[in-house]
């Protein structure tokens, strides 16, 4: 751990508290789908109801992001996400206890979830915000890296886990794990040391919104990626979710070769953000959009009806390229935006990047009824490799070269946009 070594990040204390804490807690958020599902269902609720609970959980994140951005840029980010831990533990704790007893209604099963999906609006953009206080500057992407590793192995482990604690004690026990989680997270990180402070913005909401949106639509990188992952998405990950799983079914014989494909992709998930530790891409853009490109592989395999095996590679060299691009794309944004605005700045691109990952949903069906299935995956991955290849034309994408900054905390002499404008991006 000590030195030079590909692991030397952990040596640092602060980010080891912060990354042991972070580990507990998304192993833990990844728990709570499955048990949310089946606490809904073990209590005699339909599947509408399900989708009504995950649907609570889904509207106060999407809703409330921006303003958990002004949140985490106007506090101490520590104080931002202990205080989104201790109430998201007491929440869980109480929904468990009524599971767990037989007392828990659907409207308090809604509740519960919306509480759920407004801490993480809150807690995400602190998260983004804090990792390059708590970790040595030239160590940054390694931290990142780590993140992305914690939070893969976690969507592997955590709906397993919850499965076998569902089947064996109960819906109530994987929330009580899940309240656990967050505990366990607030006791880390109230151990860091003080965190490097953020200056402080004491003007109304609206104004700082409008500052984190001059600070995001000024790098015309920033708002190009955004914009083409908001896009990705809509016809690439929601196109792959839908009809990926059916023609899984159609061509492999059922749900376990698609549970096998997203095994694999996660898998592959884990090993490129481990084998991307001491690793430094020149230009972590251009990295980071040829990786999306590989999120072709799978479509193609799968609608070009290659044998099992090639498509379960796929899906690992798939799993291996998001996690290069999480962790390209998150060192990016914390090196070259500015730290007092660095959480505003993060809500906005999360925001941009999901916003329309529901209406990718609603258009796969028609797509594929008026296409056809195979066509329909075809034309997607089609699109992934022709953006990519667009995005790759902005010069500002192509020039933006990695470059530690001359202190831990500093803020960048300025943006990365070659010819940085505040009025208009371009």
């Amino acid at each position: 751990m000590a030195g030079r070594g590909r692991f030397a990040v952990l040596a640092e204390r602060d980010f080891r508290l912060f990354f042991t804490g972070y580990a507990a807690s998304v192993l833990g958020i990844s728990m709570v789908p499955v048990a949310l599902t089946f606490a809904v269902l073990q209590q005699g609720g339909s599947v509408s109801d399900v989708g009504y609970v995950l649907a609570a959980q889904t509207i106060p994140l999407v809703a409330l992001l921006l303003f958990g951005g002004v949140l985490a840029d106007r506090l101490p980010r520590k104080t931002v996400i202990i205080t989104a831990d201790l109430v998201r533990c007491v929440n869980e704790l109480l929904l468990a206890i009524l599971l767990i007893t037989g007392h828990a209604p659907l409207w308090m099963l809604v509740i519960s979830a919306a509480v759920l999906g407004a801490g993480q609006s809150v807690s995400l953009p602190a998260l983004s915000g804090m990792a390059p206080q708590v970790v040595s500057a030239e160590r940054l992407q390694d931290a990142n890296a780590l993140r992305g590793v914690a939070e893969s192995g976690s969507r592997i482990l955590g709906p397993a886990i919850a499965g076998v604690v569902v089947t064996s004690a109960g819906a109530g026990w994987a929330i009580a794990i899940d309240a656990a989680s967050h505990a366990v997270d607030a006791f880390f990180l109230s151990r860091l040391s003080p965190p490097a402070p953020q200056p402080a913005d004491d003007g109304p909401v609206w104004r700082q919104l409008r500052v984190g949106w001059q600070e995001f639509r000024s790098r015309t990188w920033l708002w190009v990626i955004t914009l083409h992952f908001g896009l990705f998405n809509m016809l690439a990950v929601a196109p792959f979710a839908v009809l990926g799983a059916v023609l899984a079914s159609e061509h492999f014989g059922g749900a376990q070769a698609w549970g096998l494909l997203l095994a694999a992709q996660g898998i592959g998930a884990m090993v490129g953000g481990l084998g991307a530790l001491g690793v430094r891409f020149a230009r972590p853009l251009v990295v980071a959009a040829l990786c999306t490109m590989l999120f072709a592989l799978p479509m193609i395999m799968l609608a070009a009806r290659a044998p099992f095996a090639v498509v379960v590679a796929a899906a690992f060299v798939t799993g291996a390229g998001i996690a290069i691009f999480d962790m390209s794309w998150e060192t990016t944004l914390q090196r070259n935006v500015p730290p007092e605005a660095l959480s505003r700045v993060a809500a906005y691109d999360g925001l941009g990047s999901f916003a329309l990952l529901p209406v990718g949903y609603a258009l796969v069906g028609p797509l594929s009824v008026a296409l056809g299935d195979e066509t329909t995956v075809w034309g997607s991955a089609a699109w992934v490799v022709a953006t990519a290849l667009v995005v790759l034309t902005v010069p500002s994408v192509r020039r933006l070269r990695h470059d530690v900054p001359p202190r831990p905390n500093a803020a960048p002499s300025g943006p990365a946009d070659p010819a940085p404008r505040t009025t208009r991006p371009g």
